[in-house]
């Protein structure tokens, strides 16, 4: 079990010349909504359609086209919030966010500011086997914009429309990361929970989980300064890493940032509040723009939505039939099938791989399919890169591989071959062990006529037995060997054991 760190978590150091400074981190991860439609049309949300096929009227700005809210996106929102032990705000607004672009053909945004859906939450992280709560300021639901696209043409630059208006979650932290692991660790965490929930696929290669990521160096001891006061100029100046979609790119950009600005503070000089982008050829950040400020968007209530106001019994309703969530899943894989906590850790990692284990094993056979899973079945998952959703070994399959091993009618030597057979064939496990005649030899007149044969072919053996009871184990895998794995490895033990007393 892991221990709750209720002490002040240690953070991230950055030695300069001068002084030691430390790192903190806050993240705004933008999170797409799962649904069929957009937040504000009924066009389609499917990726990777042709450039501008699911495009409404309404997501292409025509006049006098009005948004209607896609009421599942609400929820799908307010699951998140429960999800992440928040607050649930039963009266929210829709603000429009000016600014120009081209892939935003209304010329702003519709999000949430000043009354967001989802007010403070919590996720709870493991680092090195301690557990610390990050805090969670808000969720707000938002549209999303087009797409620009700049390498087709060496003098065009192109606009897809099908992401525009599809929903977003922007989920945004506190500033409680101290270090670039714990970044890595927060964002999978917050990736796992969306899964979860079902209410984000977690593909950051499809752009459906993106994170800007707010760095910023601070002198040792301003940080208890900012829990004390909540006066976030004792943070220093902060700068957004936009758009970051691979967990090992984050770690990396957060590593170069911190001392990017560590250097620029040691010379004398100020660090310049602004969005940068990370380069992950280069490893390094450049900047992309000064960082704007909520005025500098006009801010202000969207015309054509009235404010959202829902009602308690129904977050009560989305509250009541929330999934099991990794943590209570890893528990209660604990408990319930006697594995150790880094096995739990592993197939809780994702929804798909716990769903998987739970319908190979039962109570009696957790730790062996714990064991299967992890080892023999990612093993080979990993090497041929196929994801465990389309494993050539199924659940079922696997269960009754396990079963004919736990029954002690197949060896684990056999059961590796019979596994590799069913990984190449359609046909089920009983099938081919009756074609290949793979089953477990239990007969012992037959097993003991091996061992006697053994025996008799192997007298020097027989003697160093006699001074040394670990040579028995030499004549167990002769006779393994002799019989092509099927003998019954508890059977033969015993056997040998009786005749060279």
């Amino acid at each position: 079990m892991t221990d709750i760190d209720n002490s002040l978590p240690k953070a991230q150091v950055i030695e300069g010349s001068k002084h030691s400074w430390e790192l903190v981190v806050g993240m705004e991860v933008h999170a797409q909504i799962k649904s069929k439609a957009k937040l504000f049309s009924s066009a389609s949300t499917n990726f990777g359609s042709e450039p501008n096929s699911n495009v409404s009227i309404v997501d292409a700005a025509m006049p006098g086209m009005l948004p209607v809210l896609n009421m599942f996106c609400i929820e799908q929102a307010v699951k998140t919030g429960l999800g992440l032990k928040a607050e649930i705000n039963l009266f929210s607004q829709f603000d429009r966010k000016n600014y120009f672009y081209p892939d935003l053909p209304q010329g702003y945004q519709i999000s949430q500011l000043y009354h967001p859906l989802v007010g403070r939450g919590q996720i709870t992280i493991n680092i090195k086997n301690k557990t610390r709560n990050i805090g969670i300021e808000r969720i707000h639901v938002e549209q999303d914009a087009g797409k620009s696209i700049h390498d087709m043409d060496p003098n065009l630059s192109f606009i897809d429309l099908n992401r525009t208006g599809i929903g977003l979650m922007e989920i945004v932290s506190l500033p409680h990361i101290r270090s670039s692991d714990e970044a890595t660790t927060y964002l999978k965490k917050l990736r796992q929970i969306l899964q979860y929930l079902d209410t984000c696929d977690g593909n950051m290669q499809e752009g459906s989980l993106r994170a800007d990521v707010n760095v910023s160096v601070l002198k040792k001891g301003n940080y208890e300064k900012y829990l004390e006061t909540k006066d976030l100029s004792y943070l220093g100046t902060r700068c957004e890493i936009k758009n970051m979609n691979s967990i090992r790119f984050i770690q990396q950009a957060i590593d170069y940032e911190a001392k990017r600005q560590v250097g620029i503070l040691e010379d004398g000089g100020e660090i310049d509040q602004e969005t940068r982008l990370y380069d992950p050829d280069t490893g390094k950040t450049r900047s992309m723009r000064s960082k704007e400020e909520a005025h500098d968007y006009r801010y202000f209530p969207c015309p054509d939505l009235p404010p959202l106001i829902i009602k308690q019994s129904w977050v009560d309703n989305i509250k009541k039939n929330l999934p099991e969530l990794p943590d209570d899943k890893k528990n209660r894989f604990l408990a319930e099938y006697g594995i150790n906590a880094y096995d739990a850790d592993v197939l809780t990692s994702d929804k798909e791989t716990a769903e998987f284990f739970e319908k190979v094993s039962t109570k009696e056979t957790g730790k062996l399919a714990a064991n299967w899973i992890i080892n023999e079945l990612f093993g080979r998952l990993n090497k041929e890169d196929i994801p465990i959703k389309e494993s050539p070994v199924s659940a079922k399959n696997l269960k009754e591989i396990l079963s004919y091993l736990e029954k002690g009618e197949i060896s684990s030597k056999i059961a590796k071959e019979l596994f590799d057979h069913v990984w190449k064939s359609d046909k089920s496990p009983s099938t081919l062990i009756n074609e290949l005649g793979l089953k477990q030899v239990t007969d012992e007149d037959l097993i003991e006529k091996l061992v006697e044969k053994i025996i008799a072919d192997n007298p020097a053996q027989v003697e160093k037995a006699k001074l040394n009871p670990k040579i028995l184990g030499w004549f167990v895998g002769q006779v393994m060997k002799e019989s092509k794995g099927k003998a019954n490895p508890k059977l033969t033990n015993q056997l040998i054991a009786k005749k060279l007393k």
